[in-house]
């Protein structure tokens, strides 16, 4: 009931015989990216260098906030005593 029903006749494997074709490279349809590259190449720099800065304008505020509660620390444990 459960077993596969196998086909009386075999079916021979087909065969291509066909040549195979090669093409040449494809003509670009539109001006050359060329001009592009140098364009795309300073908004990559620029964006590196905007979060370089963004980082290091994190970390100085990090550390200035860090000092600052520090030193009210030591304030107002001096006017304690």
């Amino acid at each position: 009931m459960f077993r596969p029903q196998l086909p009386d006749t075999p079916h021979p494997p087909t065969t291509f015989t066909g040549q195979h074709q090669v093409q040449g490279p494809v003509p670009s349809a539109g001006r050359p990216l060329t001009p592009y590259v140098g364009a795309v190449a300073s908004v990559v720099v620029v964006g590196i260098v905007l979060t370089a800065l963004l980082a290091a304008v994190a970390v100085t505020a990090v550390s200035v906030a860090v000092a600052a509660v520090v030193l009210r620390s030591l304030v107002t444990s001096t006017t304690r005593r």
